[in-house]
């Protein structure tokens, strides 16, 4: 893990100005291609399934869709599940495990839920491995009315019609050795704040709604995943990120309060994957399984507990 006492851009203790995010921006370099790794990958899926273009960024002359995948054969007497990867475009496993769960179990559960995914929230962030989007905003505090970024408010546009007859969300995530080498530090130099070093944890864990808390559901998830990858341990105070450890690989975050993608909806089941990519313990593949695991258990869980 890489520390930094500060960060190249900005003076420490003075937020960034339009100055500072052009100076970041200029340097986050295209790494890899969302219209080849995505929507070619959700193309190939139209036969089987509805795609949906619910929106568009343009950035750099460069034309961004927002695609979501649906059942075929929506049925609004159905429950719906909400499945979103890539809010964080370097999440790299959020983004490929949701077209997975696709491409492999996106059908088994037709007629008995509408399924909708949105694999990639972020396509410019996909692209340059990073965790915000070019305005140097994170979308995942900003799920909100009125959002100041385009990938948020696009997604909460397309959700609003189906706030109440969502029954399960989860919003898949990675926690990463970048956050702290480079995410964390920029945001501290973003906001005029002092760097304070954090831990990254070994291994898979969720974020629950404090505000809503379901640990059945949650521990539901953690055993289906425990087949795939190792859960996060805590830490020497007992904590994962900083939050106290509610169970096994289980913390708690208030979701809506803090303007976070599981929390757009009123679905009575939400949850935030983290997957550590970094592990020696973990593959790609791994972490991809570990994310349809995720998905399939919230699903399976959700439909066999309508009620609570």
């Amino acid at each position: 893990m890489s520390q930094h006492a500060s960060y190249p851009i900005g003076t420490p203790g003075k937020p960034w100005g339009s100055a500072e995010i052009a100076a970041w921006r200029s340097r986050q370099h295209k790494q890899r291609s969302h219209a080849d790794d995505v929507v070619v990958a959700i193309d190939a899926m139209r036969d089987g399934f509805d795609v949906v273009e619910y929106g568009s960024v343009t950035y750099e002359g460069t034309r961004y869709p927002f695609l979501a995948v649906r059942s075929r054969g929506w049925n609004d007497a159905l429950p719906t599940m909400v499945v979103t990867g890539g809010v964080h475009g370097y999440e790299t496993s959020g983004v490929h495990g949701a077209l997975q769960f696709l491409r492999d179990h996106g059908d088994d559960y037709a007629g008995r839920a509408n399924v909708l995914v949105v694999p990639c929230v972020s396509p410019w962030a996909y692209e340059r491995i990073h965790r915000w989007n070019p305005d140097a905003i994170d979308p995942n505090r900003n799920f909100r009315e009125g959002s100041p970024s385009g990938e948020s408010a696009a997604l909460v546009a397309l959700l609003a019609p189906l706030r109440d007859s969502t029954v399960m969300h989860i919003d898949l995530h990675e926690t990463t050795d970048s956050d702290e080498s480079e995410f964390r530090p920029a945001l501290a130099a973003r906001d005029g704040k002092a760097y304070e070093p954090g831990e990254i944890p070994d291994g898979f864990y969720l974020v629950d709604d404090s505000e809503n808390p379901q640990p059945a559901f949650q521990q539901a998830i953690i055993e289906a995943v425990a087949k795939v990858t190792h859960i996060a341990p805590a830490d020497a105070h007992g904590e994962i990120i900083g939050s106290p450890v509610v169970a096994p690989g289980v913390i708690e975050y208030p979701l809506k309060s803090l303007g976070l993608c599981a929390g757009i909806t009123n679905a009575r089941y939400v949850t935030t994957t983290e997957v550590y990519p970094d592990s020696p313990r973990a593959t790609p593949q791994q972490c991809n399984d570990a994310q349809v695991a995720a998905i399939r258990a919230a699903i399976d869980f959700a439909l066999a507990h309508p009620n609570g």
